[in-house]
């Protein structure tokens, strides 16, 4: 049994629970190696107190979970099979009786739901969100090294969006090189959409790439991320195409100071709250603090947004072993946005900028 199992299995022993059933692709991937987003079929892994866990997935993905490590059960269903009756008959073989259930609350959808309350007999649920969310808060060195190869990468997927600003060029033919050249190198997916926003539409904090075409006096923000192994970067830039104008410049300037402020201040023992208040200040002082409507983070791993939530309510102090983003931004509409994101590792000291792609303001001729 893997450890995280294990740490799963004795919180539900210390808790009275009978069992976990976890639904997420993330948390199954965390707790058995195995990742699949199966759809709108059910993934699920099942954890006990005093017996086997199991894995549940589409039959034709067990060869997979295999693969991938898995040594327990499987229980492989086809599309014309109820997998909650073979969850039910393989939970009745190991003698068990199913009083108190773990189970993501925040994922778990009504049918599902109703499924387990029909056929445990109606059992108490309790929400296993906020163990796992402090267990995947806290890197292991393994998943480190996975992190920081997709850091590298983003730098790398950066640089290529960079290279292909071009007058004239749209915002959808730049993002396009980007995932080629990911693509090239091996990536199969992105963290999330990639964003590349030109002018005026960098003021949408999370703005959609379109037909825009980058002009001279521009500034262009690329908001994106890749997944190595299973775990997630998130980078931005904001350059310069041109010359841009004083209030561009100083918007800039602005964000870059907060943003490394921030980071200077991310050390064990400092509160999520006051990272967010040493950027934030320094964005209201130059009176740009409208314009900064969102916090200044978020944890990273197998998801690209994590526990915890770097924010101004956030009490929750750093720890040696957490990854998240300091990303403040400036959005003015119809004038310009601004926003610069990293990617740190909490160390025993201080922090470790994972992402590495410069922050002084470029402007491309």
């Amino acid at each position: 049994m893997n450890k995280h199992l294990k740490e799963l299995q004795n919180w539900l022993q210390t808790n009275e629970l009978d069992a976990a059933i976890l639904t997420s692709t993330e948390n199954v991937f965390y707790c058995s190696g195995f990742f699949s987003d199966p759809n709108e079929r059910l993934l699920a892994l099942a954890i006990f107190t005093n017996a086997e866990p199991f894995l549940v997935c589409p039959q034709m993905e067990v060869p997979d979970a295999k693969n991938a490590g898995w040594q327990g059960e499987i229980i492989g269903y086809t599309d014309i099979e109820d997998p909650w009756l073979k969850i039910q008959k393989a939970v009745s073989q190991r003698g068990l009786s199913l009083k108190k259930i773990a189970i993501e609350k925040q994922h778990m959808n009504v049918e599902r739901y109703e499924n387990i309350q029909h056929h445990f007999d109606a059992p108490v649920l309790v929400s296993a969100e906020e163990k796992l969310q402090k267990m995947r808060m806290i890197k292991s060195e393994d998943e480190m090294v996975k992190i920081r190869e997709a850091c590298r990468l983003a730098d790398v997927a950066i640089e290529v969006g960079v290279s292909e600003i071009r007058e004239g060029k749209t915002e959808m033919e730049i993002l396009a090189a980007i995932e080629f050249e990911m693509k090239k190198v091996g990536v199969s997916q992105m963290s999330f959409s990639t964003m590349v926003l030109t002018g005026k539409n960098g003021a949408s904090p999370h703005g959609t790439p379109g037909a825009s075409k980058v002009q001279r006096g521009d500034l262009v923000l690329f908001d994106l991320g890749v997944v190595y192994e299973g775990y997630c970067s998130d980078i931005t830039r904001t350059v310069a195409f041109g010359d841009i104008n004083d209030k561009q410049a100083e918007i800039y300037e602005t964000v870059r100071k907060a943003q490394e402020a921030a980071i200077a201040a991310s050390k064990p023992g400092v509160a999520c709250s006051e990272i967010d208040r040493t950027a934030r200040s320094i964005i209201q002082n130059k009176g740009y603090g409208d314009y900064f409507p969102h916090r200044l983070g978020h944890g990273l791993g197998i998801s690209v947004h994590e526990y915890p939530s770097l924010k101004e309510t956030n009490s929750l102090k750093l720890q040696k072993g957490m990854v998240y983003t300091i990303e403040p931004g400036i959005y003015v509409p119809e004038v310009a946005g601004v926003r610069i994101e990293d990617d740190l590792y909490i160390t025993e000291t201080g922090c470790e900028v994972l992402t590495k792609y410069p922050k002084s303001l470029q402007i491309l001729r």
